[in-house]
């Protein structure tokens, strides 16, 4: 199971977030790629997107960490 954490901190725009990105793969041999996003300190929204392949999964994944990294997660 691959999981990645980031954090977008930003006092003066009362900016307080996290994103967490989880790989694993199911009882049915699919790829789950788990996303929970929200507010540091309180309960989060997930959701779950299956692939079929390992690589399929990454690519998301990869995707997903870019796209975040580039609004200012870290």
């Amino acid at each position: 199971m691959t999981t990645v954490y980031l954090e977008r901190l930003d006092p003066a725009r009362n900016l307080y977030r996290f994103y967490r990105l989880s790989l694993a793969q199911n009882l049915f041999g699919e790829w789950s790629l788990m996303r929970e996003w929200g507010r540091l300190g309180f309960a989060g929204h997930v959701k779950l997107d299956l692939y079929d392949t390992l690589a399929a999964a990454q690519a998301a994944l990869s995707k997903k960490l870019q796209e975040k990294r580039r609004r200012g997660y870290q």
